[in-house]
């Protein structure tokens, strides 16, 4: 705009003939407008430009921090003895009889709670109780201590179950000193395979450890084994004077005697 009112203001020059005057009008106004248009083109370019977007430089995004879970970790298999790989279960609370009930034998002695032990009196001919409260029947162990505090059977006759089939463990019978399984193919702990004959003392307390697994019982006394059994092809039994100790039940023959610390602990399932 500056450029054409310039050219226009100076149109004529004073003192020049009118046609000289347009020529020379023309070619100045050609000279100015060209150097004009040149510095009005140069003055614009700077804008004319297309503009040079720099491409947005992203800072890398650095993912989230989210809290790592971790996994549990499935507790790895370890080589160990079945009896240390489950919780074992107290079934006396070391105060009440609990779930377990006196034996309905028939001139039992008293059964009690004393000191933290379940004391079976002499009875005529037997004590006992019996557990009343769910049981398993097979890749199980027990534990329990037990004492003859009088008398000279057996004071400790576990009755357990081996699947379908009850057995028992005496501890001191015939005379005292017999212990085995009965009953094994008709034939009492007296009399068959499983027989040992164990010396016992009153007042002192023993402890007895009984494992069930397919085809095997086994039984510790103090630690010592005192049963090893492969039950394959025989059959597994009870004496008739038991048989209310069933599924699971500890008695007496004309003995006092006491246990305590009475647990039970599931083993690992075992194929036959």
């Amino acid at each position: 705009m500056r450029c054409l009112r310039f050219a226009q203001r100076y149109r004529t020059f004073p003192g020049l003939p009118s046609q000289t005057n347009n020529i020379a009008v023309w070619c100045l106004s050609g000279v100015v407008a060209g150097l004009l248009l040149g510095g009005c083109r140069t003055a614009k370019e700077p804008q004319e430009q297309p503009i040079q977007v720099q491409p947005r430089t992203q800072s890398p995004v650095e993912p989230v921090a989210t809290p790592q879970v971790q996994a549990a970790e499935t507790p790895r298999a370890q080589e160990q003895p079945a009896s240390q790989t489950g919780e074992p279960i107290s079934l006396f609370d070391g105060q009440t009889l609990g779930q377990w009930k006196s034996t309905d034998f028939g001139g039992q002695g008293d059964v009690y709670v004393k000191d933290g032990a379940i004391y079976l009196e002499m009875g005529n001919y037997m004590t006992g109780i019996t557990w009343s409260g769910p049981v398993i029947r097979m890749n199980y162990e027990i534990t329990l201590e037990a004492m003859r505090v009088q008398g000279n059977d057996f004071f400790c006759a576990l009755t357990f179950p081996v699947a379908d089939k009850p057995c028992t463990l005496v501890l001191g019978g015939w005379g005292g000193s017999i212990c085995g399984l009965s009953s094994i193919d008709y034939f009492d702990a007296s009399e068959n395979q499983t027989t040992r004959v164990i010396h016992f003392e009153k007042g002192k307390w023993y402890f007895v450890r009984l494992r069930v697994v397919p085809n095997r019982i086994q039984a510790w006394l103090d630690g010592e084994e005192l049963v090893d059994f492969d039950t394959t092809d025989h059959k597994i039994g009870i004496r008739v004077e038991v048989d209310l100790s069933q599924p699971l039940g500890i008695a007496t023959w004309m003995t006092a005697g006491a246990v305590r610390n009475i647990k039970l602990r599931e083993l690992p399932e075992q194929a036959p």
